[in-house]
């Protein structure tokens, strides 16, 4: 399973990313070892998930996300509940 994610930094902004493995990368996002952007940012909090069958789907849809305004982003948030 492939995953496009958002995470909210613990400077309240939004990082949004894809990966095959949803708990290993917030683990990494949380020791430090993640994305550069969060590396400074952590602890990252999983705010919203989609899963897909490839990597492609993921990534496609991890673009589009990050074509949104972060108002966009933030009702894309509030109208899902992490599992």
């Amino acid at each position: 399973m492939n995953y496009t994610y958002i995470v909210r930094c613990k400077d309240n902004t939004l990082y949004c990313g894809w990966t095959n493995n949803l708990e290993k990368r917030m683990a990494s996002h949380n020791a430090g070892t993640g994305a550069k952007y969060t590396r400074s940012r952590h602890p990252v909090e999983l705010v919203y998930y989609e899963s897909f069958e490839t990597k492609e789907e993921a990534m496609s849809r991890e673009y589009a996300i990050k074509q949104l305004t972060r108002q966009e982003k933030l009702e894309l948030i509030a109208g899902w509940k992490v599992n």
